[in-house]
């Protein structure tokens, strides 16, 4: 039976579907999703990603949140009840949240570090500083871009390789105490204080986004970033890798796997209707996706035709300077004719001038591909230095990066909160502000590990292998519990007792088959992958070239990639075998007396 102690609720089921969006509406949805659509066939990507959503999002969505409410237990308390072999899953979903916990709140650091840097006239980003002795600009910097050069040197300070450490940098260090102040502030009361914050954090984007969409469509150049964005590449459909990046999206962008869901649900009252929340929040967070991706490709427009008519421009300006031609006589519509002109005309000083001679393209500027950190620091900070007022741009558009960095953080400390809080030992002996205190306080110092030189290079290990492989088996042993363990047809009557009503064939039939198989392809395609990859390899800054450059991980980094993956699914089999050694010993016990 679930335990029906006494526990704080959320003030109404609104505020639930609050709290679920803003943890599930976080940052992938702003700098992954349209990643995407730009490398997997544009509009032609949404067919799959509706698919994955109607086969894995929705589905498991609506089983964690049913089980959550069931069990009114954090991860722990949840599958233990279920079966007490199983709680190496709650285990292992703590596990990886704060793994999370331990680099996510960095990306808020970051956040608030450019978002302090926002009210200075012009943006520090907007042109490259001057060197020491004053008489021309940085060299690293003219060997790059400004805001390149402003997010690696003067934000990251970045060392050459993962191999180089460096010393904790001690502005970056303070944004991120800040970050896990604020954090702290909001969980201070547990589903008191986060019940009111997630309303401004679940709201708030939305706002700034209406805000960024109104001026990106008026950007010159963002209806050609739009088109690109919406003309479907229907041969993509036939790539693997497309419908497996759709899957990943769907799972990831939920929040599936990490308990926070679980946890959220714990909080409902027993009647709440979990299918109709499941429903609407996986629909909100996909139209989320899809709006904040024309808000990016409108800007991505935007900026992708100013650096192709800047282009065109230095071009025109080098080959007037060079021929001595008429002003007016060259213009970006006759620019190819007058150049096969001065070919023709003017060999010898033509070829001699073709290296200077850059070949501008649009449709090369709109195929360049970023995602992560990349497209949420350098290309909108490039675009936005490019905007008429650019500090009130910048301030509202790293106040959004806050609060959907924010609101992922709720959900990710409370998996860990939960089942802690749930604990009789911790609960009787600690308050719920010291739990949450010392949960903040570790994760914080653990964290400065990402302020230092080498950061960035560990916050892309923990971004990449802390997670991936082990959530999807996670959640492959959730739904397979409850299907064949707890039982389909025990779950259906749990589900008729809270909400009236059975589920109906395509929940069951998602959840017994579809998902788990879909699940398990996922697994194969991720452990495939790195095996076939070889050397794991990463992306290091060369401050001599003013780029990035590919590096073999070193060997104690593959070893620490090897237990963040190992950390949290050795979990569930060694919490099967507990359980099976204490009650072997158990009944021992019982058979000699």
């Amino acid at each position: 039976q679930a335990m029906e102690k006494s526990r704080p609720l959320w003030d109404n089921p609104l505020q639930f579907v609050f709290a679920c969006i803003s943890y599930a509406v976080g940052l992938g949805n702003v700098w992954r999703f349209p990643y995407l659509c730009q490398m997997y066939g544009g509009g032609g990507f949404l067919i799959p990603y509706f698919i994955m959503l109607i086969a894995e999002g929705m589905p498991l969505l609506y089983l964690e949140l049913a089980v959550g409410q069931r069990m009114r237990q954090g991860s722990i308390g949840a599958w233990k009840i279920i079966s007490p072999y199983l709680c190496g899953v709650g285990v292992a979903s703590v596990v990886v949240s704060f793994f999370l916990s331990m680099y996510y709140n960095v990306i808020n650091a970051w956040a608030f570090w450019y978002l302090f840097h926002s009210f200075q006239d012009p943006l520090p980003w907007a042109t490259c500083p001057l060197n020491s002795n004053r008489t021309g600009y940085e060299e690293e910097c003219e060997k790059t871009s400004s805001t390149q050069y402003f997010w690696y040197r003067q934000t990251l300070n970045i060392s050459p390789s993962l191999e180089v450490s460096g010393s904790v940098q001690w502005e970056q260090a303070l944004c991120l105490t800040l970050a896990w102040l604020v954090v702290y502030l909001c969980i201070l009361r547990g589903t008191e204080s986060t019940g009111k914050v997630v309303y401004v954090t679940a709201s708030l984007p939305y706002c700034v986004l209406i805000i960024y969409l109104i001026r990106g469509l008026t950007l010159h150049g963002a209806v050609n970033g739009l088109v690109y964005m919406f003309t479907p590449k229907l041969e993509q459909l036939s790539n693997p890798k497309t419908w497996i990046s759709a899957a990943t999206q769907i799972f990831f962008s939920l929040g599936l796997g990490f308990g926070s869901l679980i946890a959220f649900a714990s909080y409902n009252e027993p009647s709440n209707n979990c299918e109709r929340h499941a429903i609407i929040v996986s629909l909100i967070n996909s139209a989320t996706s899809i709006f904040a991706s024309i808000v990016t490709f409108s800007i991505y427009g935007f900026k992708a035709t100013f650096n192709y008519e800047s282009c065109i421009n230095k071009v025109i300006l080098l080959l007037m300077n060079a021929f001595d031609l008429e002003e007016g006589s060259l213009t970006a519509d006759n620019l190819n004719e007058m150049k096969d002109y001065l070919m023709a005309t003017h060999p010898q000083e033509y070829v001699q001038l073709l290296p200077q001679l850059k070949n501008c393209s649009l449709e090369a500027e709109l195929d360049t591909a970023v995602q992560g950190t990349g497209l949420a620091f350098i290309v909108y900070s490039e675009a936005i230095k490019n905007m008429e007022v650019p500090q009130l741009y910048s301030v509202l558009y790293f106040v959004m990066l806050l609060m959907l960095g924010i609101g992922s953080m709720l959900g990710n400390t409370a998996a860990i909160l939960t089942p802690l809080t749930d604990s009789r030992v911790i609960a009787t002996r600690f308050p719920k502000e010291v739990i949450s205190g010392v949960v903040c306080f570790i994760n914080c110092v653990i964290g400065l590990i990402f302020t230092m030189e080498s950061g960035s290079y560990w916050f892309d290990i923990f971004n990449d292998y802390a997670a991936t492989l082990s959530l999807l088996l996670i959640v492959l042993v959730e739904t397979i519990a409850v299907c064949y363990i707890y039982g389909i047809r025990r779950f259906e009557k749990d589900l008729h007792n809270m909400i009236g009503r059975k589920p109906n064939w395509y929940w069951k039939i998602m959840w017994a088959f579809a998902s788990p198989l879909l699940i398990i392809s996922l697994f194969l395609f991720y452990l495939t992958d790195y095996i076939l990859t070889g050397t794991l390899q990463y992306q290091a800054w060369d401050a001599t070239q003013g780029q990035l450059v590919t590096k073999d991980y070193p060997g104690y980094a593959l070893a620490v990639i090897g237990l963040l993956v190992a950390a949290s699914i050795m979990c569930i089999p060694l919490g099967a075998l507990l359980t099976f050694i204490r009650k072997r010993l158990k009944r021992e016990s019982i058979s000699t007396v």
